[in-house]
């Protein structure tokens, strides 16, 4: 084994011949530019020690010599000489500024002209100095020389062609004084001392040649190795590649053949482009990455991380490549080498998670951020070619009482439904996509038609209004829309979203199923909306709330039974804001929670002021009854009150059983269980609860007003619907209180109708606390007399 590691050497210097380390050819495989450059540097950090070198022996030769030859004939030789030295040294340095090839070319001319030409200054003393001396003093000489002739073998081996000239001048010159002098023996001597030279010159160039073979090659190595290991640190690249000028693989490793579906033998030589491009090279139809990538390697460009679309053996690929163009000491190019990886999966992954940014994952519709910047490059169309695009809103009425009575899974399939429905309807000038929730949005590019832009919005109320089969539910919802016309209505996608919300707000607050575009008073409306609900915010803070008392009378005896607490507002900042007004904001914000605990608070301790029979009507929104805590607020109340819990009815509205039923049900049989009463306000208005008031036992119902103005026009449906209640109530054995009563005709056609209880203007106002005391006598009597004056 320790053979086989010493073979590399001795291999490489056999094939150096004398030619190749003279430098008078460039035969086998080695960089040779690469190479005389190396050895031009080398010899260039020796000129100061080969000025020494010289100077010394300069000085041995002047002391031998001068006192034989005279000061004058020394000093000119001794300045020729320093004078070659000296501007080697300079040639060198400035030669060392300008690292270029050409640089390096010049350096090594340079080196080569100040050896002949100091060797044939030291040829001077042996051919000039030494006839005027001894053989002793000329042997002297000779030994000096030959001193430096054998420093220059093993000190200058990076020139040996410079030396073999420079030991054959000194050579032929250290045999002339011993030819005149007639010493043959040491003629001899100069001569095989001078072969001895050469060949030594010769050899150590070899073996210092061989050396850099090697060190180049290892080098060479190193800077692949060194690429590999920072691509893969970087980008984790899989394997290397390499290809002529010509664009042919070689150097094939075994993993990028294995990358192209092939062996190495199979792969190299063969043009890159053709096998990663395959059916699809004799087309010429490649993919977009692939003209990229000939491009680059058409133009010697550097590139880094270029993905590329390549087809291997028919399958589609996406590899990752990175190269760099190589290039000879000469400038001369000679291919390109570089890394590269399969990034097939993490571009599948990255398009998906792509997909997932920009599109809704339960409908499959855009997204809000595929959404806004459609919006976008509508608006710039608009803009540039001076026309019109639109933003419809959508929002479909009745999809929370779907969500809320049947679930989410049940919801989340109607939205799909939905979602098809959309996507049916649109054509190529509009996209619709899903903004969250029960929300979605389309954006038209072109509504320079406003006919179309009013078409497509009845279109998708109609389309979605359509019944729905889901889990073996028939289901019925509607659409609400808004719209807004850009740039008209706003010029940034912002402004023209948060208009077209405006006119979808006014469109759900009209009622639902209707399209409403975008007016600039909706505007102010906003702006009012936006103070008010800051207002209403610090209205309990600031003692702005009051109550109002409206007496509910006995319909035969017209006595007094309750009063039915109306909360009002007189804010600070905008007067007296009616209660149709504010109470929906306070829905909408939540803020009806700590209101409607104020109230309930305010009403017992005012009810107890009142004579022992009367009782209070508190209004509970669906917000407050379905907070967890509203039993024990009751129980807390009516605490510190005192009232007794006979004395309070909670009324309520059917909306309740559209939130959560079971919940809202709880809670007020847990009220009914301490003792309090409940009411079922404004019945017949809103959705069906007749399962509802055979499961809670009601103790009144309240007939809504528009009930009662019918009746009293002689309408037969209103007529018939009260004495539907009223049959209905006392079967349940359940009270009736007919709401809106302001005449006397109308109370007399409610008496005569069967309701046990009337509220109206006719028997009183709602009224300020102090009032409703009055109403009273000293004895706590109702006076019938005061109540209607």
């Amino acid at each position: 084994m320790s053979d086989e590691k010493h073979l590399p050497t001795p291999s490489i210097e056999q094939e150096l011949p004398v030619s190749a380390v003279l430098g008078l050819s460039q035969k086998g495989q080695a960089d040779w530019p690469r190479l005389r450059g190396l050895e031009a540097q080398a010899l260039s950090r020796l000129t100061l020690h080969r000025f020494f070198v010289h100077a010394i022996v300069a000085l041995l030769v002047a002391h031998l010599y001068t006192p034989l030859v005279g000061p004058l004939f020394m000093g000119l030789w001794l300045g020729a000489l320093a004078t070659v030295q000296i501007s080697g040294m300079r040639s060198d340095k400035r030669q060392q500024l300008y690292n270029t090839r050409r640089g390096k070319h010049t350096l090594s001319k340079n080196h080569s002209r100040t050896a002949i030409v100091s060797a044939i200054l030291w040829a001077v003393p042996l051919i000039g100095f030494a006839p005027f001396g001894s053989v002793e003093s000329a042997g002297t000489l000779m030994a000096v020389i030959g001193t430096l002739m054998a420093g220059r073998v093993y000190f200058y081996t990076t020139t040996p062609l410079n030396m073999v000239i420079a030991s054959l001048i000194n050579g032929i010159a250290g045999c002339a004084p011993f030819i005149v002098m007639g010493e043959w023996a040491l003629v001899t001597g100069v001569v095989l001392f001078t072969i001895c030279t050469i060949l030594g010159a010769i050899e150590v160039g070899r073996t210092h040649m061989a050396a850099r073979i090697a060190e180049s090659a290892i080098i060479e190595k190193e800077e692949v190795v060194s690429l590999l290991l920072r691509e893969f640190e970087e980008n984790e690249a899989d394997w290397l590649w390499e290809i002529d000028p010509r664009r042919r693989l070689q150097s094939v490793s075994p993993r990028f053949a294995f990358a192209l579906s092939a062996t190495d033998k199979e792969v190299d030589g063969k043009p890159l482009l053709a096998l990663i491009a395959g059916d699809k090279w004799e087309s010429g139809d490649f993919p977009p990455s692939l003209h990229e990538l000939a491009e680059k390697l058409r133009n010697r460009e550097n590139f880094s991380n270029l993905s590329v679309q390549v087809s291997i053996k028919g399958e589609e690929r996406w590899w990752e490549l990175s190269g760099t163009p190589i290039r000879d000491e000469r400038g001369k190019f000679t291919g390109f080498r570089g890394v590269g990886s399969d990034v097939t999966e993490q571009r599948q992954s990255s398009e998906k998670i792509e997909y997932l940014a920009r599109y809704d994952t339960l409908t499959s519709l855009p997204n809000r951020l595929m959404l806004t910047e459609a919006l976008g490059d509508a608006l710039d169309h608009a803009e540039h070619w001076r026309s019109r695009c639109a933003l419809m809103m959508i929002d479909l009425d009745r999809f929370k009482a779907v969500n809320d009575s049947l679930g989410h899974m049940t919801g989340d399939k109607l939205l799909a439904q939905v979602s098809s429905r959309l996507k049916a309807l649109m054509g190529d000038n509009a996209v619709v996509g899903r903004l969250g929730g029960d929300e979605f949005a389309v954006v038209i590019r072109d509504a320079s038609d406003l006919n179309y832009l009013r078409s497509l919005a009845r279109r998708v109320i109609t389309s979605l209004s359509e019944p729905y089969q889901v889990d073996h539910h028939t289901l019925y919802v509607g659409a609400s829309v808004g719209s807004a016309i850009g740039p008209r209505d706003g010029r940034t996608v912002e402004e023209l979203m948060r208009n077209a919300d405006l006119a979808l707000y006014r469109a759900k607050d009209a009622g639902g199923g209707e399209h409403c575009r975008f007016e600039p008073v909706l505007h102010a409306s906003a702006e009012e909306r936006r103070q008010l609900e800051a207002s209403l915010r610090n209205a309990l803070g600031l003692d702005e709330f009051v109550l109002h008392y409206q007496p509910v009378v006995d319909a035969r005896s017209e006595s007094i039974v309750s009063f039915e607490a109306l909360v009002r507002w007189n804010s600070s900042e905008h007067g007296f804001v009616s209660p149709g007004k504010f109470i929906p904001l306070a829905e909408d914000t939540r803020l009806i929670v700590p209101i409607g605990r104020w109230v309930l608070r305010q009403a017992c301790f005012e009810a107890r002021k009142w004579p022992d029979h009367v009782k209070v009507n508190v209004n509970v929104s669906p917000e407050q009854l379905l907070e967890p805590d509203f039993h024990q607020e009751v129980v807390d109340t009516l605490a510190a009150s005192g009232l007794r819990p006979e004395r309070l009815e909670i009324e309520v509205t059917e909306s309740i059983f559209l939130r959560d039923a079971s919940v809202a049900r709880n809670a007020l049989e847990q009220v009914m269980a301490l003792g309090c009463s409940i009411a079922l306000d404004d019945f017949g208005t809103g959705y069906s609860s007749l399962g509802y008031l055979r499961k809670l036992r009601f103790s009144t119902i309240k007939v809504d007003r528009t009930f009662v103005q019918g009746a009293s026009q002689g309408a037969n449906e209103s007529l018939a619907i009260i004495n539907a209640v009223v049959a209905m109530a006392k079967s349940l054995d359940m009270t009736t209180t007919a709401e809106g009563v302001e005449s006397a005709e109308e109370a007399e056609l409610i008496r005569n109708l069967g309701c046990d209880k009337i509220q109206g203007f006719y028997f009183g106002r709602p009224m300020a606390s102090e009032d409703a005391r009055g109403l009273f006598s000293k004895d706590g009597l109702p006076n019938p007399r005061r109540l209607r004056a």
